[in-house]
């Protein structure tokens, strides 16, 4: 059998060359997606500025199992008690605040931070002195050698850095050096007590240095008991983390991305191997047949297709490995650099995403050769013989039970999405998926509704096409198995294509549009040193022309409830301007009241706390800390803006700059261009502010928004690619297939013209029931996805999205259909029909 199943290969290479490109391809998008996965689970960077040390003692990044968004710092007191733990050589703090190094008045690091630590967590880097000494006094600072030599400074002279807001003067007392190149960012040093002071009294992490002879992980274990809950220890490559503060709030992107699309994948992968292996058996029909009627049993049959699949799975899943991880590491390349996850978070792949890509593929192809291998090892011989040129048999109660399971769920998760699904990041987690669902369920289905469609659009066909028309219906009457297999694929490109680009078109309108009417304010200043003073605010609202400004401060926190805790979006303002720079029509209570601990929320968001004026809300802030601000207002509810809002006093300290980076500025009515110049000048005098009008807060948002556009775009490239490479595959199978028949056309006085006028008809009716079901599979996704986000019925997005999909499709068919059949063309039609 084995003997058999190697001579089927050799001499049917071009149908086999189609089913491995299927599942080479699909094996190795299902790997790159498992990858992406592990990343997202595992969450593990190598440390840089702390490589030195083989165990790390860093606040909790979580909260009730969500990952916190700012940086938890610990007690300082909490280092004494580490030192005090078994195999503990030296347990140093270590601290890291924004602080920017000044040159003629402007900021060094435009395009990268500085950050300022204490002297004693430079040799964790490894840093050591090339010149000069340690800091000594607060007013004595090390360098790192890059700042050095751009600000132009050596030991003893003096320097400006900017810290919590405020330009200080410093003594230059060193230069330092790293070993290595491993540290992106700029380093500046001062002593321990001066660094803990700035940093607001906590330290961010300790670092642990075992005593000689003692492995790390006996240490971490004496640690762990020693702080208790207290603190989290991290070893290995998790120690990178305590580096990242908020990168744990990632996993979950990450991952719900992963496996939305993953899925998605692993079902097109799936539906693709098992159409592409079926249609290579249905043209083998006749062969089978053959088999048959000279002795061979069904068993046999079953085993050699079964055997010729082996070979082809095991195969492509082989070659697929190396593919696979670079497919994986392409899309982690997308994330890092559209701001998902860090640059310094490690890239994972091991043996489970190739395993699952590896079982896929054989998974698939062994469900298809069940499937399309059945009806040829079950018929009997003389029945087979008479239906090998047939093929018209499709029907079966598997079939219809299978379909009926993908619609409904298709159908399913389109309700879900319109009425159950809240607007929030997990939407598109179950809009996403409606279209791929409903896809799979209409080409299970394919070759009824062709029929049925073909059959409405004979009159317009035989009014316009003429003989080639004609044709062209009597194939598609006689063929529909055949039609179907064509129509199938470009159902799932147009489908997934169509609703994935309009759910993400619709989003990006909903945002930019909301977000603009929700901002009042003229200008905002914005400070590139880690924010501003307290006293830049009230300067900005004494500038003639100003009507009022108010600080402004993101971050997202949670909201305590019998439930479990509810993440939200937190907004710090000031009370003295909010009312002037965000649009927020109040109907209880006085956003004047935003002083303290205390929030105003939505009359939406407040009902669902079950919260009133006057009551206190328990909630925990994006570090972790538990508060309990009183309710001072209730305004109107902007279901794209859901946030709460809170005195940018109270929330500031709890982000990882410590104060404000921006500031929203109203103008007063009938100033003109003077108050943009007075505040212009007030920029240039705050070292490292910057000035511009309210868009770009807009754009600002957008950029947020479009983070995950690039990764979007990217998986949904893979998916298309390999739709439409399953498109070229079937179809160029189907028309080299067919080339005795067009020999045969040619031979009883068809034109070369007549054959291709034939094709091309054909193509126009592949290309318009694949176009009416593909758009009907996409309506799943973009029809609840848009009631949810702008409450339409149609999706935000220019039409061309549309056409050009609708385009790309038709050009596929034509170029699959097209071509192979003029260029087959170019023989003798004898030659052709003997060939066949």
């Amino acid at each position: 059998m084995w003997r058999l199943a190697l001579r089927t290969l050799k001499f049917r290479r071009t149908s086999f060359v189609a089913t491995f490109l299927a599942m080479f391809l699909g094996a190795a998008i299902v790997i790159g997606c498992g990858g992406l996965m592990e990343t997202g689970v595992r969450m593990a960077a190598a440390p840089q500025r702390l490589r030195e040390a083989p165990v790390v003692v860093t606040g909790e990044q979580t909260y009730d199992s969500s990952a916190l968004t700012e940086r938890h710092r610990i007690d300082a007191g909490l280092a004494g008690e580490v030192a005090r733990a078994d195999g503990v050589r030296a347990a140093v703090p270590d601290v890291s605040f924004p602080a920017t190094v000044l040159k003629d008045g402007k900021p060094l690091t435009e395009k990268s931070a500085s950050y300022g630590h204490g002297w004693a967590s430079a040799r964790l880097t490894p840093y050591t002195l090339a010149a000069g000494k340690t800091p000594v006094t607060g007013g004595e600072a090390v360098l790192d050698a890059g700042l050095a030599r751009r600000a132009g400074a050596r030991p003893g002279s003096p320097v400006d850095i900017v810290v919590q807001g405020t330009a200080h003067r410093f003594r230059v007392s060193g230069i330092a050096e790293q070993r290595g190149d491993h540290n992106p960012d700029a380093a500046v040093f001062f002593t321990d007590d001066r660094a803990r002071t700035l940093a607001g009294g906590r330290i961010d992490s300790v670092a642990v240095l075992p005593e000689p002879g003692t492995s790390a992980a006996a240490v971490a274990d004496a640690v762990r008991a020693e702080v208790g809950d207290r603190a989290e220890v991290l070893t290995g490559e998790r120690r990178g983390l305590a580096e990242l503060p908020g990168t744990l709030s990632s996993r979950r992107t990450v991952v719900i991305l992963a496996a939305v699309f993953g899925s998605s994948v692993v079902l097109i992968v799936m539906f693709g191997v098992a159409s592409t292996l079926g249609l290579s058996l249905q043209q083998r029909a006749r062969e089978m047949a053959l088999l048959r009627a000279v002795g061979s049993t069904p068993k046999q049959l079953r085993r050699m297709i079964l055997t010729e699949t082996a070979v082809l799975s095991v195969a492509s899943v082989l070659l697929a490995l190396a593919p696979g991880y670079a497919i994986g590491r392409l899309l982690f390349k997308v994330l890092t650099s559209s701001g998902v996850v860090a640059p310094a978070i490690t890239y994972h792949a091991g043996p489970l995403p190739m395993a699952t890509g590896a079982a896929v593929t054989v998974l698939a192809a062994a469900g298809a050769t069940r499937f399309a291998g059945r009806r040829a090892a079950r018929t009997e011989p003389v029945a087979a013989l008479a239906e090998s040129t047939a093929g018209s048999r499709w029907f079966s109660l598997p079939r219809l039970l299978l379909a009926l399971f993908f619609l409904a769920n298709g159908i399913g998760l389109a309700v879900a999405t319109a009425t159950v699904m809240e607007d929030g990041p997990t939407l598109a987690s179950t809009a996403g998926p409606a279209s791929v669902l409903f896809c799979v369920g209409l080409a299970l289905l394919a070759p009824g509704l062709t029929k049925a469609m073909v059959a409405l659009l004979r009159p317009p066909v035989r009014a316009l096409s003429g003989l080639s028309g004609q044709l062209a219906l009597r194939n598609a009457a006689t063929a529909h198995v055949r039609m179907a297999g064509a129509v199938a694929p470009i159902v799932l490109l147009i489908g997934i294509a169509t609703g994935t680009l309009y759910m993400q078109s619709t989003e990006n309108h909903v945002s930019r549009t909301s977000y603009d009417e929700n901002i009042l304010a003229d200008y905002v200043l914005d400070s590139t040193t880690g924010g501003f003073a307290p006293g830049v605010v009230a300067t900005v609202r004494a500038t003639p022309g100003v009507a009022a400004a108010s600080e402004f401060v993101t971050s997202r926190g949670f909201v305590d409830r019998p439930g479990g805790p509810a993440d939200t979006d937190l907004r710090g303002v000031s009370a003295e301007g909010v009312r002037q720079s965000l649009d927020l029509p109040v109907v209880a209570g006085s956003l004047a009241d935003l002083r303290g601990d205390t929030v105003a929320l939505s009359e939406k968001k407040a009902r669902e706390y079950g919260v009133g004026v006057g009551d206190r809300l328990p909630l925990h802030l994006g570090d972790g800390t538990p508060l309990r601000p009183t309710v001072v207002a209730l305004y109107t509810d902007n279901p794209k803006q859901q946030y709460l809002t809170l005195p940018a006093a109270t929330l500031a300290p709890h982000t990882g700059d410590g104060l404000p980076r921006q500031i929203l500025v109203r103008a007063a009515h009938g100033t003109g261009t003077g108050v943009h110049d007075r505040l212009a000048a007030l920029a240039a005098r705050v070292p490292g502010t910057e000035l511009d009008d309210s868009s770009s807060l807009a754009g600002r948002n957008n950029q947020i928004q479009q983070i995950l556009v690039s990764a979007n775009y990217t998986i949904v490239a893979m998916i298309v690619g390999y739709a439409a490479i399953t498109v070229v595959n079937t179809l160029v199978s189907v028309t080299r297939k067919r080339r005795a028949e067009f020999g045969l056309q040619r031979l009883t006085g068809a034109t070369r013209a007549q054959v291709i006028g034939m094709l091309t008809v054909e193509g126009v009716l592949i290309g318009v029931v694949a176009t009416v079901l593909g758009t009907l599979a996409s309506a799943t996704t973009i029809v609840p996805y848009s009631l949810v986000k702008s409450g339409s019925y149609l999706p935000s997005g220019s039409l061309g999205i549309y056409l050009a999909i609708v385009g790309g499709s038709l050009l596929l068919v034509f170029g699959a259909t097209l071509l192979p059949s003029w260029r087959g063309m170019r023989s003798p039609a004898v030659d052709t029909v003997k060939a066949a």
